[in-house]
């Protein structure tokens, strides 16, 4: 007895091609791999090697190749024996992705006769009906003798599995083989929906002076296939990609070819990138976010700093508001280096930190991206703003000297309600041909057009920062 189709949903027994045709046909589905590989960009793609163990027949032939990602790039696919590479020879590729569902199959039928078996329970029988399938389209219309029906309540049965119909995405070759010896089969190819990214987490010590590093990548597979105990590489930096989105897979292959010889994450230069290899195997299932150690590093020297940051618009205008307060910004800072404990190049992501409170309690303090930053650089962090620091902005003298030339005074009040002296730096940006006349506390040249004071600030003290300059453009 076959089983059914009930309305949206499949239930049915389908015959299968001919046994003359089955014999011309290896299909070689994830059971066959002997070895996965994965490589997965920041930029949402990833390289997938596998190879599979396979009985092919000599002379011509069709090789279905299931189980590959549901987001394969057909135009990177490439296939070679590693056993016998003279030996099979691929002369065409398809790639089969009109998939098995009720509501295709149903559309393959419209226009044919059908089956539907209207069951009655409580009569303990039931009626088989013919019927044609006039429509699949919003819903199933059909005809039976001479009435037309919108939808039935039965189940439906269709007569066979029509052509051109596979249950999940597949590679199919028509390849020419010699011998009939068991060939390794290696299949590399691009896939998208399948990402990574990193993530940090930095817990300060009680001085800001130190911090307990650790890092996380997460890796997000929606490519449509579960990569089982497969070698992972992460590559962290940008890779070009052309405009029509292909990219060759002999090229990619470079990247799988470069691993460490070699639990954990090692690293390795690579072009100019950064390839992240885990020490060990795992899987990665369809639909499915996994998280996996980076780092981890105690004691990173750190660094917290105070910055104000003036805007180049003040130095052209006479600026209405008597006094101003400004946003009194925290960073914290550390160089990735080795005499620092790390000096491992870091893949961009979030650095998320913590601190424990008097009562030993760990609190969150603020969160900022970093960039890839390669080792020996340094990491600044931008985690909030000061509450107990006050920062504010006065202009005492504006005058336009000439069309072009300004010149205007300033004084910056810096307060401090810690129970501790700080540093807080000024940051000024000027811009043109400018000048600083006079000013109250030495400063440092930046740039061309920025300049720095330096402030320290006693505990519950005032500092009044006061300089005179001239902007021309």
């Amino acid at each position: 007895m076959r089983p059914y189709l009930a309305m949206g949903v499949l239930a049915i027994g389908v015959t299968l091609p001919g046994a003359a045709a089955a014999q011309t046909v290896v299909k070689s589905g994830s059971e066959d791999q002997i070895a996965v590989e994965v490589t997965v960009y920041n930029d949402n793609l990833g390289l997938v090697k596998e190879t599979r163990r396979l009985d092919l027949l000599s002379g011509a032939g069709e090789l279905q190749f299931m189980d590959v990602a549901a987001h394969v790039m057909p135009v990177t696919v490439h296939a070679r024996s590693l056993t016998a590479p003279e030996a099979f020879t691929v002369q065409e590729q398809n790639y089969e992705y009109d998939l098995l569902n009720a509501s295709k199959l149903m559309d393959k039928y419209v226009g044919k006769r059908i089956k539907l078996i209207d069951r009655h329970e409580y009569a303990d029988r039931q009626d088989i009906i013919d019927a044609t399938l006039l429509s699949n389209n919003q819903g199933p219309i059909y005809q039976i003798g001479n009435e037309i029906y919108l939808g039935h309540p039965g189940l439906v049965v269709l007569p066979s599995l029509p052509e051109n119909l596979i249950a999940k995405p597949t590679l199919t070759w028509l390849y020419e083989g010699t011998g009939n010896k068991p060939h390794d089969l290696e299949v590399s190819y691009l896939t998208e929906q399948i990402s990574w990214k990193a993530d940090y987490v930095a817990v300060v010590n009680q001085g800001d002076s130190a911090s307990d590093l650790s890092g996380w990548v997460t890796v997000d597979n929606r490519s449509g296939a579960m990569y089982r105990n497969a070698v992972l590489t992460l590559v962290a930096g940008k890779v070009h990609r052309a405009q029509e989105r292909e990219y060759f897979a002999q090229d990619a292959m470079r990247l799988m070819e470069s691993r460490a010889a070699a639990a954990s994450f090692v690293e390795q230069a690579f072009f100019e990138y950064h390839l992240y290899d885990l020490q060990r195997k795992t899987t990665i299932k369809d639909n499915q976010t996994k998280q996996i150690r980076l780092l981890e590093a105690s004691g990173v020297g750190t660094q917290k700093e105070l910055v104000v940051y003036g805007i180049q618009g003040y130095y052209t205008t006479l600026y209405q508001e008597r006094q101003q307060k400004q946003p009194v910004n925290v960073f914290l800072k550390f160089k990735n280096s080795k005499d620092n404990r790390l000096g491992m190049p870091l893949p961009a992501g979030t650095m998320r930190l913590y601190k424990k409170d008097q009562g030993g309690r760990l609190q969150f303090i603020g969160e900022d991206r970093i960039e890839h930053t390669p080792k020996d650089e340094e990491v600044r962090l931008k985690i909030g703003e000061a509450f107990d620091v006050v920062a504010e902005r006065r202009q005492t003298h504006y005058q336009r000297v000439t069309t072009h030339l300004h010149e205007s005074a300033w004084e910056v009040t810096l307060r401090n309600h810690k129970e501790e002296a700080v540093t807080v730096g000024l940051v000024e940006p000027l811009f043109g041909s400018w000048q600083v006349i006079e000013s109250s506390h030495p400063y440092e040249k930046l740039d061309a057009h920025t300049i720095r004071f330096d402030v320290a600030v006693p505990k519950d003290g005032e500092v009044k920062v006061t300089y005179r300059v001239r902007v021309g453009y």
